[in-house]
């Protein structure tokens, strides 16, 4: 098949537009299209994205450990909406000039272009919060900038009852480990950042302090969304031990617990996602609130090697 192209004399294709606004029309698809990818590389989507999000990040951008594409996933993020902006500058250069020289003589062009711009320029600092999140977790200094860590509180007090379901389905009474230290900390499974770090700073504190015997007993903060019967799935993501518990229940049965241990959160009725610090307990092994910790969970390490 043999396609004609009109070239003009100072050599500029010509010939193939085939009407006012179809090259605006390209860009403006061109735009749309690069969100979208960017949408998909990028948007926290926390421990339960569904499969195919996470298949297609993987296939389309070689998505690491950290969330971040790969590096050629990098350069289909950035290489090809401006090789698709190059070819159409090249080839429809002069009409593109002219739907938007149109465009900008009307108000409700102006307007178009000026929500065109505004939402580029949200998505590119989302992106850049997202990216900077996901180094800043790399580092490990995740909560520095967001949470300056308060000293830690030495307690002696009465650990407040905490009696809810497990991963296991049972009922866990904390009353009942008495006799062994044990560390409880708050976190709910869509967050996409800071709870998966505090459940592995924990981790890695313990192991660190040579203290793998300690168990870690998590509350959920979501008891909509991270019900019972979640619990087991939610618990191997966060690469718990089997001596460690994730706790949840009912909406009222959970709220009263966190109440119980002074955890303060806030919940977005739009999203349904938690904001809340990064808190952890020590609790001795009389049943005993030894310490507690807001934010720097890294220092449970310190606490450990002296109890």
């Amino acid at each position: 098949m043999t396609h004609t192209v009109n070239v003009a004399g100072d050599g500029r294709v010509r010939g193939i537009f085939p009407g006012r606004g179809a090259a605006a029309v390209t860009l403006a698809l061109i735009i749309a299209i690069t969100i979208g990818w960017w949408a998909l590389a990028l948007y926290p989507v926390g421990m339960e994205a569904p499969t195919w999000v996470l298949r297609t990040r993987a296939a389309c951008f070689g998505a690491t450990d950290s969330g971040l594409p790969s590096a050629g996933g990098w350069v289909l993020l950035v290489g090809e909406p401006l090789g698709m902006v190059g070819v159409l500058v090249a080839v429809w250069g002069r009409a593109l000039r002219d739907d938007l020289s149109w465009l900008a003589r009307r108000w409700w062009g102006q307007g178009a272009m000026a929500a065109v711009a505004l939402a580029v320029m949200a998505g590119s600092v989302a992106a850049a919060d997202r990216v900077s999140g996901a180094l800043a977790l790399m580092r490990g200094d995740v909560f520095a900038p967001r949470a300056a860590a308060a000293p830690i509180a030495r307690l002696d007090v009465a650990a407040p009852a905490l009696v809810l379901i497990d991963q296991r389905g049972a009922q866990f009474d904390l009353a009942s480990w008495r006799g062994r230290p044990v560390i409880v900390t708050f976190a709910f499974a869509h967050c996409a950042d800071i709870c998966p770090t505090l459940v592995h700073q924990l981790r890695e504190a313990r192991t660190h302090s040579r203290r793998d015997t300690v168990p870690i007993v998590v509350v959920t903060l979501d008891p909509w969304r991270d019900v019972p019967a979640r619990l087991p799935h939610i618990a191997q993501q966060w690469a718990l031990s089997a001596s460690d518990r994730l706790l949840s229940g009912s909406v009222d049965e959970v709220s009263a617990v966190l109440d119980g241990w002074g955890v303060g959160r806030s919940r977005d009725g739009a999203t349904g996602d938690i904001n809340h610090a990064a808190v952890a307990f020590l609790v001795n092994a009389e049943g005993r609130l030894a310490a507690r910790l807001d934010g720097d969970l890294d220092r449970m390490r310190e606490l450990l090697r002296a109890s």
